[in-house]
């Protein structure tokens, strides 16, 4: 497959990022799982440039990746998370002044860590944030003030996953739906975690990434 994405250069809290831009049309903002900005993130954006939406993945590691759990441990535990929300708040806005980017919002999507940070951006960014995903999203370091999110939550897990426990998002669609918010929770059937990821072929699940894919573009259509 040709590559359709850029890297790209964007300003956030008085300091230069970058990213990996692809696609026309309604914004997104793509965030990595621990490993950092690896070809599978950037390969995700691509996919969502395919299916019609102008898409960034912020690198929140600036330049590092790894394939080494415990090295990804060690990044995750080392991030700043306020400034890791600043970076894809500052990727949004970035998003939102490009030619190719039609939608007076942008959405955001993350896996793993990722997932986490999507919920916590939606609450950072709520003025922009037009609609969240959430795979797998466990973070304990993530201070998250769910009185702010507005936009509309969607929260997926695997059946069987022991890292994130679906049980997880069970408490947090129950805590959120009694403070009045839209949340969705999906948890797909034998799905163990990092489900989506077809690179990791000993978790990838076909049936449930197809599904979780389906739901992540059917929000993002209807809501930017």
């Amino acid at each position: 497959m040709n590559s359709m994405g850029e890297r790209v250069q964007f300003p956030s809290n008085g300091h230069t990022c970058s990213g990996y831009f692809a696609g026309n049309g309604p914004g997104v903002v793509v965030i990595q799982e621990w490993w950092g900005l690896v070809p599978h993130i950037e390969d995700l954006v691509e996919r969502f440039a395919g299916a019609g939406f102008a898409a960034i993945a912020p690198d929140l590691y600036h330049g590092k990746t790894t394939k080494s759990p415990d090295e990804a441990t060690k990044m995750l535990m080392e991030l700043d998370v306020e400034r890791a929300g600043k970076e894809i708040s500052g990727a949004g806005a970035y998003l939102l002044g490009r030619p190719e980017c039609t939608s007076p919002k942008y959405g955001v999507v993350g896996f793993c860590m990722g997932g986490a940070l999507a919920q916590y951006a939606a609450t950072v960014d709520p003025e922009h944030v037009g609609a969240a995903v959430s795979f797998y999203g466990g973070f304990k370091k993530v201070p998250t003030q769910w009185e702010k999110l507005s936009a509309p939550l969607l929260l997926i897990y695997g059946e069987n996953d022991k890292g994130v426990p679906a049980e997880q998002g069970r408490e947090l669609e129950q805590k959120l739906r009694g403070m009045g918010k839209e949340v969705e929770l999906v948890i797909e059937p034998n799905a163990d975690h990092a489900f989506f990821n077809d690179t990791r072929p000993e978790v990838y699940n076909e049936d449930a990434a197809a599904d979780a894919w389906k739901r992540t573009l059917d929000l993002f259509r209807r809501t930017l």
